[in-house]
């Protein structure tokens, strides 16, 4: 009652929102790069919204499943196909027993997803289920999957109600400059004032250094004043953006790090780290500066707008059983 991964795909784990609460002993947050596409796969299969999914990213992987099941596919656009035939993306699916999953090279952002109604059955580690592939631990085996591996679900969920309206729309990841709004700090004094103007006034280019620890970004250089570029070492929060000597910004994402040594002159608010994490090669980012209640907010907002959506699955669902209930 799972799935068999005919091909491994190149980079596929198992990710949730995250180990959360264990930085200070050394370990990585990890979690998937994507939040947004994370939360919209799960809420479209009817999941909690921290359930485990698969991430992959530039060649995804080929699924036979050995159960009928309902999955959703998020992120990035591998051109996904049953059976050699499309698949429709920010939709819930029903796949059948014997059916085969194959998700090509990524034709559009970075990153892409697939969840299961009912979840993977991958032990919890540490209370997360998302590998660490540094650590050798959580998800599978503590690393990524390969041909062959198999990965049980939890529940055996065949079918959910309503579910041709169980469908977003398609995020556009073509935009060639992409906007993220920063907080600016923590060490933005060991930065001139040019330097800080080069930074919110230039684009910089996404190169082709991006992985799970950090986007490397190549432009202006980002001058520092006399205290310099190191620091003693401290904590490292997602989207933070360190500057190096070499003046070029590298924005530390899921598997960063915990502690680091180098300034950072901001931080990409959470909500646009879902933008950036969609971001490749040789697309554009800028920085506009916002308060940190500016970026609460704008948080708020997203959490909402998300709680929103799966109220309105659920009062949808419950109207369907009710209806029915009635007729028969």
């Amino acid at each position: 009652m799972g799935i068999v991964f005919n091909k491994g795909g190149i980079f596929t784990t198992v990710q949730d929102y995250g180990r959360m609460g264990y930085q200070n002993l050394g370990f990585h947050v990890c979690g998937a790069m994507d939040r947004h596409s994370f939360w919209v796969a799960n809420l479209l299969v009817d999941n909690k919204d921290r359930e485990a999914v698969l991430e992959f990213t530039i060649c995804g992987p080929t699924l036979y499943f050995t159960s009928d099941t309902v999955i959703c596919i998020t992120g990035g656009d591998f051109d996904p196909r049953i059976n050699g035939e499309p698949v429709p993306m920010y939709a819930a699916v029903e796949v059948k027993k014997g059916d085969e999953l194959e998700m090509g090279f990524c034709r559009s952002g970075t990153w892409g997803y697939i969840a299961f109604a009912g979840g993977l059955d991958v032990p919890v580690v540490m209370g997360s289920r998302s590998t660490d592939i540094k650590c050798g631990l959580g998800g599978y085996k503590g690393r990524q999957i390969k041909d062959g591996d198999e990965i049980e679900f939890l529940s055996n969920v065949k079918t959910l109600h309503l579910m041709k309206e169980r469908r977003l729309e398609i995020p556009d990841y073509s935009q060639p400059v992409v906007e993220l709004r920063v907080t600016m700090g923590p060490q933005d004094d060991h930065f001139t004032t040019e330097g800080i103007h080069t930074f919110l006034l230039s684009e910089y280019t996404v190169t082709s250094q991006c992985d799970r620890m950090g986007y490397r970004l190549e432009g202006p250089v980002i001058e520092h004043n006399d205290l310099g570029a190191d620091i003693i070492s401290d904590g490292i929060a997602k989207g933070a953006i360190q500057v190096p000597s070499s003046g070029q910004p590298i924005i530390m994402m899921s598997d960063r790090q915990t502690l680091g040594g180098y300034t950072k002159i901001a931080n990409v608010i959470s909500v646009d780290l879902a933008r950036l994490a969609q971001c490749r090669y040789p697309q554009k980012v800028k920085f506009t500066r916002v308060s940190v209640e500016e970026a609460q907010r704008i948080y708020v907002m997203e959490r909402e707008r998300l709680k929103l959506l799966n109220e309105r699955f659920i009062k949808t669902s419950i109207l369907h059983r009710l209806f029915n209930a009635w007729k028969n």
